[in-house]
């Protein structure tokens, strides 16, 4: 298996080589990467952020560049790639010490194999910008417990609403990334706004990072919730306490279980799997940044989160204002001038199926409701079928373990995957 080795780059002034054949990577080149993590807002924030926080923002930012850019059909087996990373960090000796964590978790989290060289480097000028910037204002800056994913999505909206509903303080930030295509901007801020106007918040509450990698030839970006949970933990490091990182996921489709050995592949992602999300907060633990990962949701189904919504009303209003599916802009090359939801990819099905279970009148507009006009969807609805039919309650604590180790709560996550694929059959059966 050949190895892909890129040398990563922030500066200008960075005249890193290697002997061996490489590609140059550096995310400040616009025809390569796009981010607006650097922009005015962070001047409110109360201190700069930590050395290993900031690393791992950027080799997040590394990581899922590779990810794009290399081609999974290029390999022996058209999945797994071997990809090398030489990266520039500011604290080499920690990295040092976690590096086969790191590796471990980025080849868990994509299905590849990864080695990570390291190197030292210092504070850039924009960098060194910005802290000035943040340490010489004369207020303290904004005050938070928490940091709560914002994705748009159904899952993430009733995480932000029962965080809202159970506390009188205004002490969580609310972190979304977006990337190209239509489809996700659009419906998180919506969803801010509707947030905002219901809870008195501010939009100092919310940040909002754009970060696309340019030219990409490869569209499973599994690694994508590494980055975007990175800006997350490099905002919490802004903080002199524990801050909680509150992802919001039901327990199913963080479990990623396949329906059917064909989905073993890029259609079975591990974005939260309970397996990566262990290793990710080791590796905060040992880089001493101090924030904890909690998925409130873990042992819910997205009909449960629905049904026991602690804000009911105010959620059915906006359930259509919410974006779940996985491709939500292909209707624009049929031609197709709004973006809706395809209504036939995983995603949708587990959300059409929790929207019946809850007993509310789903509204939403799918491409395809009944899984009839397009090929695809043709095709989709006879994998979940097969995988129905061969579902077997009494193999349930077999068939959680498919997508990863879980070392703990076995009985816990076998009941939620029987209750899980109980909503499932219900609608495909219906």
């Amino acid at each position: 298996m050949n190895q892909v080795r890129i040398i990563c780059k922030i500066n200008e002034d960075d005249s890193f080589k290697v002997d061996e054949k490489y590609i140059e990577y550096n995310i400040n080149h616009n025809n390569r990467f796009t981010y607006t993590f650097w922009n005015k807002q962070l001047d409110l924030l109360p201190n700069f952020f930590t050395k290993t926080a900031l690393d791992i923002f950027y080799i997040s930012l590394f990581v899922f560049g590779a990810d794009r850019i290399i081609s999974r059909n290029s390999t022996d087996d058209s999945w797994t790639r071997n990809i090398k990373l030489y990266i520039p960090v500011l604290d080499k000796k920690a990295w040092l010490e976690n590096k086969s964590l790191l590796e471990e978790m980025l080849s868990f989290l994509s299905g590849d194999s990864w080695e990570i060289e390291f190197r030292r480097r210092e504070l850039n000028e924009r960098e060194i910008k910005f802290k000035d910037s943040i340490e010489d204002k004369n207020n303290i800056g904004i005050d938070f417990k928490k940091v709560c994913m914002f994705s748009g999505g159904l899952d993430s909206f009733i995480g932000a609403i029962e965080l809202l509903d159970d506390t009188s303080e205004n002490d969580t930030l609310f972190v979304s990334h977006y990337g190209g295509g239509k489809g996700i901007k659009e419906y998180q801020d919506i969803l801010r706004e509707e947030l905002i106007s219901k809870y008195q918040l501010t939009e100092s509450n919310f940040y909002s990072f754009y970060a696309s990698a340019k030219n990409g030839v490869e569209d499973t970006t599994r690694t994508r919730s590494f980055m975007f949970f990175s800006h997350a933990v490099v905002l919490a490091s802004s903080v002199d306490r524990p801050v909680n990182l509150v992802i919001p996921e039901n327990g199913l489709i963080s479990l990623n279980i396949p329906l059917t050995n064909s989905r073993l592949g890029s259609s079975s992602t591990r974005t939260t799997h309970p397996f990566y999300l262990s290793l990710f907060q080791k590796l905060l633990d040992n880089l001493k940044i101090m924030v904890k990962i909690l998925n409130p949701y873990q042992f819910k189904t997205k009909g449960e989160m629905i049904r026991e919504c602690s804000s009911i009303e105010f959620l059915q209003k906006n359930i259509t204002n919410t974006m779940s599916c996985s491709h939500p802009d292909w209707g624009r090359w049929a031609g197709e001038s709004e973006v809706c939801h395809c209504g036939y990819c995983l995603p949708c099905v587990i959300r059409r199926s929790a929207i019946k279970n809850a007993g509310i009148q789903d509204e939403t507009i799918y491409r395809d409701f009944d899984f009839t006009s397009l090929d695809v969807a043709k095709m989709n609805y006879s994998s979940y079928m097969l995988g129905v039919r061969k579902f077997d309650s009494k193999l349930a604590f077999l068939d959680i373990q498919k997508a990863g180790p879980l070392n703990q709560d076995l009985d816990r996550f076998t009941d939620l995957y029987i209750r899980g694929m109980s909503e499932l059959i219900a609608l495909l059966e219906d």
